[in-house]
């Protein structure tokens, strides 16, 4: 029976977007996290993995999140202007990418699961808004793939209605 308790050391890492607690547990498969987002203006976004799924959890405040789903353009054809300058015929198997918005409170909670290859990110809605994510791998900056803010001609702003 293990009767000493022992203490673990947690990474803090803090930027312009959020202040972040990593690796919380580290003696667990995965790493767990948690975001303290005060910026309202910042759009945390692009990226996915080929490998990891994230589990986020808003534990107080909101967060619009971008959700980018590969679509697939089975047989696409059309012409391309060539690296020469010279017009290409094209018939490949192409895809974009559909984008939606989803919402994330600690007024309505739920889990929101994100598998492998969904592009992700995320813009809080109120100050000190707090993420909870756990990541089923421990992180690995080679599984993620980024893309910049607009790359995918979305719109992160709220609309007047």
């Amino acid at each position: 029976m293990d009767t000493e308790y022992t203490f673990q050391d947690v990474i803090y890492n803090e930027d312009d977007r959020a202040q972040r607690l990593l690796d919380i547990y580290n003696n667990v498969n995965g790493q767990i996290n948690i975001s303290h987002v005060n910026s309202v203006s910042h759009v945390v976004a692009w990226h996915k993995h080929d490998i990891q799924t994230d589990y986020w959890f808003c534990i107080k405040g909101s967060f619009k999140v971008g959700l980018a789903s590969p679509v697939y353009n089975l047989n696409f054809q059309g012409e391309v202007l060539g690296e020469d300058g010279k017009v290409e015929n094209l018939a490949l198997d192409e895809y974009s990418y559909n984008v939606e918005f989803e919402y994330l409170s600690d007024k309505y909670p739920r889990m929101l699961k994100i598998p492998p290859g969904i592009y992700h990110g995320y813009k809080a809605l109120e100050p000190n808004s707090i993420l909870l994510y756990y990541l089923s791998e421990k992180y690995n900056p080679k599984d993620e793939i980024r893309k910049k803010v607009g790359e995918f001609g979305e719109d992160w702003g709220t609309e007047n209605k």
